[in-house]
């Protein structure tokens, strides 16, 4: 029973941050790109003080418990929800080292004024929001397969006394 809990909870963390930033791709760069530069500035600095705190959580629940989720089980199992985990870490990675120092630059700029090469660093930033976008996804996909196929005995705690 604890495995299928941490199962489902793992499940929808991850398919809460794909859905989050799959939402986020293609639909909101899109409009970015498509409204005067001063106003995807404004909207873009404010999403962030939102995303802050949902999106690290969900990375945060679904990296922990995907990795619980490994530690607790063996064979495919372990593999899968190891693959999930590290791949939700992935995404949280690229978020922390390749979107947040973009958004600092971003919420400068909505008080300010964009650089010359300002076009360049908000491709950057979408090139890192595909990559994490893509790791999300998978690993949901991973999850959702993991949950979808046969119920095997890999599934049974790993350790002493467990068959």
């Amino acid at each position: 029973m604890r495995i299928r809990l941490l199962q489902g909870i793992a499940l929808l963390a991850t398919g809460l941050l794909a859905g989050a930033f799959g939402y986020g791709a293609a639909n909101l760069v899109p409009t970015f790109n498509a409204v005067p530069l001063d106003m995807r500035l404004s909207f873009h600095a404010e999403l962030m003080k939102m995303n802050g705190i949902t999106v690290q959580a969900a990375m945060g629940v679904s990296t922990v418990c995907s990795l619980a989720l490994a530690a607790l089980t063996r064979g495919r199992t372990r593999l899968l929800a190891g693959a999930a985990g590290l791949l939700t870490l992935a995404s949280f990675l690229i978020t922390r080292f390749g979107n947040v120092p973009i958004n600092g630059r971003i919420k400068e700029w909505a008080r300010t004024s964009a650089p010359a090469d300002h076009a360049e660093i908000l491709r950057r930033w979408e090139m890192f929001n595909d990559l994490r976008t893509g790791a999300a996804v998978i690993a949901f996909a991973v999850l959702v397969f993991l949950a979808l196929g046969p119920q095997t005995r890999d599934r049974r705690p790993a350790g002493p006394g467990t068959g």
